[in-house]
C-alpha cells in the first residue's frame, strides 16, 4: 500500500509549487531522501518540474522507461533515478500550484514536505492548531531515532 505525500516550495510570488509523489511519503524515506539530496534550491525546483512522481529517489535522472525491464542489459542502472510519471511515462504534466499553505494542505496527502528555502519541513496526516492553521515539524523531529542517528551520527 502507498504512502503517498506532496512535495513543495513557495514561489518569489507566495505561491506553493506542489507535486504529488505516489511511493514511500513516510518522513524515514521521503523526508530523509529530501534531507540526504535535496538541500539545493535549484535542484528541488528541477524535482518539482518532473512533475508528479510515482518514486522519489536520490537522483532527478533522465528519462528511462517507467517498468524497468531487469532482463535488457542495455537499459542504464536507474534503481536511484526519480520515476516521474510524465517523463518516463508520457502521462500529462501535473505540477499542482496553490495562493497559500492552508489551501495546499487542504489537497494533501498523508504528508506535506515544504522546503523553507532552508529547512524541509513536513505536516503529517493535515495537522492544524486550536485556529486551523496547518502545523510544521521539521523533518527530523518525525523520523524515528535510528534514521536520525543515520543522517546526524551521535551528535
Amino acid at each position: 500500500m502507498a504512502t503517498r505525500s506532496n512535495i513543495a516550495y513557495k514561489t518569489i510570488d507566495g505561491k506553493i509549487r506542489s507535486i504529488y509523489c505516489h511511493w514511500d511519503g513516510y518522513p524515514e524515506h521521503n523526508g530523509k531522501m529530501l534531507l540526504d539530496n535535496y538541500q539545493d534550491a535549484a535542484k528541488i525546483k528541477s524535482l518539482i518540474e518532473l512533475g508528479s512522481l510515482s518514486s522519489l529517489r536520490e537522483e532527478l535522472g533522465e528519462q528511462h522507461p517507467f517498468d524497468r525491464d531487469y532482463k535488457n542489459p542495455e537499459l542504464p542502472l536507474t534503481d536511484n533515478w526519480c520515476l516521474a510519471y510524465h517523463r518516463d511515462r508520457g502521462e500529462d504534466l501535473m505540477i499542482q500550484e496553490y495562493d497559500n499553505i492552508p489551501d495546499w494542505i487542504n489537497d494533501m496527502e498523508e504528508y506535506a514536505y515544504l522546503w523553507d528555502g532552508q529547512n524541509w519541513l513536513v505536516n503529517d496526516h493535515g495537522a492544524k492548531d486550536a485556529n486551523g492553521f496547518p502545523i510544521f515539524d521539521f523533518v527530523e523531529t518525525k523520523m524515528q531515532p535510528q534514521v536520525v542517528k543515520e543522517i546526524w551520527g551521535d551528535q
